[in-house]
């Protein structure tokens, strides 16, 4: 009861510099809780979602898969024809059945031809309206669609694009293009997923979207009564036999929930680990925290001592107090978390995916592992501060506070942080040596943990070097306040060593990924020069096919001196060693793509795999099944026959673009698979007459005005798009690792207070003798400004070191330029001496208004 009463009274007597302390268990436990629960709203929205759309028995298409994606090699949806429909009815325990057609490999545009496709990434559906459908709408505003010119459109679609009853819009899919005006608008009663939806009547739908009469996408069947869902899937499979896929309710939301639940988990994961990486940071201001306090009190403690306190009572007081203090902190921290969530969800909201706060879901195991993650980070944390009490001996009572036992590393320490950072260095040049990125990957990750506690433990020894070289360089123009700044850094290297490692974490990250997404940007544009041949390249970016009409487009452009098909495919090959790949990869072009591409060959020319009867294989396919040039191969093309092909060049394996492509041409594609089958193109590449490159891309896209599904690019165009796609993934990474870089800056804040309050006496002394307080709140940000520089230096040359070492393993898989993005490393260590400043403006404001006696008097 004592040392519980003395941790009482020690907390709430540092209640102020414990509080700093708290935020940095705050933030990372609402980070990992908001994960959560946001993660878990997003699931019971979607199992909702699915429990309501699916029907109790679905028919679909064999080629159709089981969360509904409805995209085939022709562009049109699998379908079935409508005598599934009546067969159904006529099986046993079936109340209802109704055909519907839909398809996502639409794009759909209003009178301007500007595309009304969400930008989040979420589908757009064009179907039927049917029942099934009306249990998750309702028309709020006209009516449902009766007739080839007329549409409905979903609510939020409406609201986003200022769409209203009468407005014309545009349905384009590869059967044509098809206008309508809306009929009617639709509002969801369930959480729109972000996708926007469109409706047409049933025959309207079956022409639009298949180009025929007759036939369904799905069949949607309804239980009568008393019959269970297993059983009426058994009845319909009966009645129809195996030539389609039937599920049921339950089935057909599995399968929705686990495409969903891939990349659910990826975001979940991935906001774990920087939550992880906060947590980790949060740890050196903890320690550093406790271990000042535990020194300012080292009177006081060898006080407790003499009077007859043990070394376990001084030592559980400590952690009690750590106790005290992840608790608190963890119980905010989770209510923050909650309020985080909400957050995303109305982020998601601005995004076009409205989630309800009706589904906020907050299990049980959430908060208790919010605060049981808060309090043992805490506790751990504060071990070796509170053993380093315990061992304060009753004679301390006799000395000043703040002992100078810590004041130097330790050769133990430093020999042990210069171990373990080889060891890592070791680790990373196996890793950046390895023959392949699976092998190499594992080194490099051990390369990464090993060399950052090795930078960890062996910072204070850095320090002592680091900051004086630091504070020659910029401290030394301010003269004596300049050195009194560098003194008090050098002062306790342990302590600075600490605050640096925590913002050294952050930045580490930060060098690391900019340097790995330069290398991607610069290896992928180098890799387009050197092998991209062709000047234009057209492709839809939702990942629709190019119809026939706009290829024909495209090759009526008149300043083109060539244009490239390029279809893509999958068959199972059977090669001469008797094994069958199932479901591989092969592309089909016509034979000027091996001018649009210079596609290294280990084996024949490429050119000759585009001739009757011919293709290529890459070289690891090669080796790994005794493939060589002129050997058969036994090629069952999907929607089509099998054929022998002739192994007429080997591709290298390596390069960025086509990396273990198959080729061969569409004129022996086209001899074993029906012309009604065929796949249509997924990229066209185009190249221009000399000379007129210009007219050419402005012609061009003139021609394809009224496909405004596909893209057209030219080579700068594509490696800004590239450059583009991998900016915007890093600044989203950045974001996350801004928590970190937070909590550094808290660490470097409660630091400085707490030195502050450690040198109070010592602060009215040089006040006395003439310092001035501008003087004196320069000198506490100076030395807040090299503490953040002495992290930022660490860190990023850490996190090079981490970037190079990946890319060398990028390199394995054709990445092979080397590219460090300077202006990124240095805008960051630039910006870590505005954090010194920032972290710096409250301890020194209060350090200046110190009242000089009182601080001489301080005991």
């Amino acid at each position: 009861m004592t040392v519980l009463k003395t941790s009482m009274r020690n907390f709430f007597a540092h209640k102020g510099r414990m509080a700093l302390s708290a935020v940095a268990v705050l933030l990372s436990v609402a980070f990992v809780c908001g994960t959560l629960v946001f993660t878990d709203t997003m699931n019971t929205t979607f199992d909702k979602l699915f429990a309501a759309t699916s029907s109790d028995v679905t028919v679909s298409a064999k080629g159709a898969s089981d969360s509904g994606e409805t995209t085939s090699d022709n562009g049109k949806p699998p379908v079935i024809p409508a005598s599934v429909l009546d067969q159904v009815k006529g099986a046993d325990g079936v109340k209802s059945a109704e055909g519907t057609v839909f398809s996502t490999s639409v794009t759909v545009v209003d009178a301007d031809k500007d595309s009304l496709s969400p930008t989040s990434g979420a589908p757009t559906i064009v179907g039927s309206w049917n029942g099934n459908d009306a249990r998750t709408m309702e028309i709020t505003s006209g009516a449902a669609p009766r007739g080839a010119d007329q549409i409905m459109v979903d609510a939020d679609t409406a609201d986003k694009h200022d769409l209203k009853l009468g407005d014309e819009i545009g349905v384009i899919s590869v059967v044509g293009t098809h206008t309508a005006k809306i009929s009617g608008i639709a509002d969801f009663t369930v959480t729109n997923p972000g996708a926007a939806i469109f409706y047409l009547d049933t025959s309207t739908a079956q022409q639009t979207l298949v180009g025929e009469s007759g036939v369904y996408t799905n069949v949607n069947v309804t239980a009568a009564a008393g019959v269970s869902d297993d059983r009426l899937k058994k009845n319909v499979v009966a009645g129809l036999g195996g030539d389609y896929k039937v599920l049921t309710a339950q089935e057909t939301a599995e399968a929705n929930q686990d495409s969903v639940g891939d990349f659910m988990n990826v975001m979940k994961y991935a906001m774990l680990g920087f939550a992880g990486i906060a947590f980790l940071v949060g740890i050196f201001l903890i320690i550093n925290t406790f271990s000042m306090l535990v020194a300012q009190r080292t009177r006081e403690i060898g006080l407790m001592r003499a009077i007859g306190s043990s070394r376990k009572q001084v030592n559980r007081s400590v952690l009690v107090e750590a106790l005290l203090l992840g608790v608190f902190g963890s119980v905010l921290g989770v209510g923050a978390g909650v309020g985080l969530a909400v957050g995303l969800m109305k982020l998601m909201g601005m995004a076009g995916m409205d989630l309800s706060t009706d589904d906020l879901t907050v299990a049980w195991t959430t908060p208790a592992l919010g605060l049981l993650l808060g309090v043992v980070v805490t506790v751990l944390a504060a071990y070796l501060p509170a053993r380093r009490a315990g061992k304060i001996s009753p004679m301390a009572a006799l000395r000043d506070a703040g002992t100078p036992a810590d004041a130097r590393a330790g050769w133990i320490r430093g020999g042990t942080g210069l171990v373990l950072t080889a060891a890592g260095g070791f680790a990373l040049y196996l890793a950046g040596s390895a023959d392949k990125a699976t092998d190499g990957s594992m080194w490099l990750g051990l390369g990464v943990v090993l060399s950052l506690i090795g930078f960890v433990v062996v910072g204070p020894v850095l320090a002592s070097g680091v900051v004086r070289v630091l504070g020659a360089i910029l401290l030394r123009a301010f003269g004596p306040v300049g050195r009194m700044a560098e003194r008090n850094a050098l002062r306790n290297p342990r302590r600075t060593g600490a605050t640096g490692a925590a913002l050294m974490i952050g930045l580490a990250l930060v060098a690391c990924l900019s340097v790995v997404g330069s290398s991607m940007v610069a290896s992928a544009t180098e890799e387009l020069d050197k092998t991209v041949g062709t000047d234009f390249i057209i492709q839809s970016d939702t990942g629709q096919v190019i119809t026939p009409q706009a290829v024909e487009a495209v090759k009526n452009t008149p300043e083109l001196e060539r244009v490239t098909e390029y279809k893509w495919t999958k068959a199972d090959f059977t090669t001469p060693d008797g094994r069958t790949s199932e479901d591989t990869a092969i592309t089909a072009a016509d034979p000027t793509y091996a001018t649009d591409l210079r596609v290294e060959t280990v084996a024949g020319k490429l050119a000759d795999a585009y001739e009757p009867g011919a293709m290529s294989v890459h070289e690891d396919y090669a080796k790994d099944h005794g493939v060589k040039l002129g050997s058969k191969i036994d090629v069952a093309f999907k929607d089509g026959e099998t054929g022998s092909l002739t192994v007429r060049a080997i591709t290298s394996s390596e390069g960025v673009i086509d990396a273990g492509a198959m080729y061969t041409s569409i004129e022996t594609l086209a001899m074993h698979v029906p012309a009604d089958r065929m796949p249509l193109d997924t990229l066209v590449f185009a190249s221009a007459k000399d000379g007129q490159q210009d007219a050419a891309y402005k012609t061009l896209k003139e021609s394809l005005h009224d496909y405004p599904q596909y893209t057209v690019r030219d080579q700068t165009d594509y490696k800004e798009a590239l450059q583009d796609q991998i900016g915007q993934l890093l600044n989203m990474i950045y974001g996350l690792l801004a928590l970190a870089i937070v909590v550094a800056i808290l660490g470097v804040v409660n630091t400085l207070a707490l030195s502050v309050v450690e040198r109070t006496r010592e602060i009215g002394l040089m006040r006395a003798i003439g310092l001035s307080r501008r003087q004196l709140r320069r000198m506490i940000r100076m030395e807040s400004v090299v503490i953040a520089l002495f992290g930022a230096l660490l860190g990023l040359g850490l996190g090079m070191g981490w970037g190079a070492t990946a890319q060398q393993l990028l390199a394995l898989e054709g990445l092979k330029v080397l590219d460090i993005p300077w202006p990124t490393i240095t805008g960051v260590f630039i910006g870590s001496a505005f954090v010194g400043l920032f972290a710096a403006l409250v301890p020194a404001f209060r350090a200046g208004r110190m009242n000089v006696l009182n601080a001489i008097a301080t005991d």
